[in-house]
């Protein structure tokens, strides 16, 4: 229980803070001049092509050298919050994109403030179009969650583990697998109740 209090913990703060920042920065990217879209581009291309494991080992061993020193728990938070930022802003991109233009165009044309043409307009639509890319992603960053044992944090998979060694015992890892597939089971269920909400 105290390796999924964990788990959950770094679930939740993780998704609760990239996909509001995948979405900002999929707006900024739409709408800024060639400097900034340049700079989002290499943020995300960094992230995306660089493996988790390695970027949570550069921010908590790295970072130091040039005076960031961060604890466990906020270095794993603010590493998988990075990384799963730079996935969300590709999804709400492409999602943005298929839009047509013509939609904006009329915002304009009839008036209509920008963040209100965008709450209203823009984002049911958005929503729509990049839900079953979003969901697949909530997913893996469930499973995700077991790559902070890299730091030394006890999350689920490492209790396990510890627990495994010292029966000499597969059980403990069932009891995991277990866990992680209530996990996945119950977000699916969530994410199928949203999307029937979008799409009705």
């Amino acid at each position: 229980m105290r390796g999924l209090k964990l788990t959950l913990e770094v679930f939740t703060y993780t998704l609760i803070a990239s996909i509001p920042l995948g979405l900002l920065f999929a707006f900024i990217q739409q709408k800024s001049p060639k400097i900034i879209r340049v700079l989002i581009q290499g943020y995300v291309y960094l992230f995306r092509g660089t493996p988790l494991l390695l970027q949570m080992m550069f921010v908590f061993f790295g970072l130091p050298f040039i005076g960031i020193v961060l604890d466990r728990f906020p270095a794993a938070i603010v590493t998988m919050i990075a990384n799963y930022a730079a996935y969300f802003i590709e999804i709400f991109r492409g999602g943005l994109n298929s839009i047509p233009e013509g939609q904006y165009e009329s915002l304009k044309v009839l008036s209509v403030k920008p963040l209100v043409g965008i709450r209203r307009v823009i984002l049911p639509q958005l929503w729509q179009i990049v839900m079953p890319s979003v969901g697949n992603e909530v997913i893996s960053l469930i499973k995700d969650t077991a790559l902070v044992y890299v730091l030394g944090l006890e999350e689920l998979l490492k209790v396990g583990r510890a627990m495994s060694n010292s029966q000499a015992s597969l059980i403990p890892f069932v009891y995991v697998g277990v866990i992680y597939l209530i996990i996945t089971g119950i977000t699916t269920l969530v994410l199928r109740r949203i999307e029937h909400y979008l799409y009705r």
